[in-house]
């Protein structure tokens, strides 16, 4: 008695369409160039930005300098990977490990805003917090930026662990290869 081929779980099957992948790819890839884009429109003021969190030391300014100059370059050229689907896990990598570094800074600088406001300025609760995080998009409420990097996190996650090629230009190139080996194969 032989038992029957087991079939691909839900999720298997899913990610077999591909279109986990794309969403994700889409979706984080467009952000991420959108917000990169936006840096770049105005360096100087990412550079403040950048400084407003201490994370890095003043004394040394050639690193705040690099950092603001090279981050959004890194966020545009991880966009584009994940976008054509080229070095897609490589840049789902680096943008993981970005949103891993970031959003706890975010949340950290909330909750100092939170609990030291300006003065005549009150806050009912850590959701009204509201600054310019230095990501591109101005002044944000602090609860609706985290959730959006925890969706972004989610995405850049799906983009790493998916199985599938299909829409991608790595994939497209790999059975173009593959084709081409076939077809010289000595029959």
């Amino acid at each position: 008695m032989t038992a029957a081929p087991r079939r691909p779980g839900l999720i298997r099957r899913l990610d077999a369409t591909g279109i986990p992948l794309l969403v994700a790819r889409l979706g984080v890839g467009g952000m991420f160039a959108y917000l990169a884009y936006m840096k770049l429109q105005d360096p100087i003021e990412f550079l403040k930005l950048t400084h407003e969190y201490g994370i890095l030391p003043p004394e040394r300014p050639l690193f705040l300098n690099l950092t603001a100059v090279a981050l959004p370059w890194l966020e545009m050229l991880c966009a584009a990977a994940l976008l054509l689907g080229v070095a897609r896990r490589g840049a789902a990598v680096i943008i993981v490990g970005m949103l891993l570094f970031f959003t706890p800074m975010l949340a950290v600088r909330a909750a100092n805003i939170y609990a030291n406001p300006k003065p005549k300025v009150t806050y009912a609760s850590f959701c009204d917090v509201k600054f310019d995080c230095g990501c591109g998009t101005g002044e944000v409420f602090i609860c609706s930026k985290l959730t959006e990097n925890i969706a972004l996190l989610v995405g850049a996650l799906v983009v790493l662990f998916s199985a599938s090629r299909r829409f991608c230009v790595d994939g497209l190139l790999a059975r173009r290869r593959t084709g081409a080996a076939w077809e010289r194969a000595p029959t």
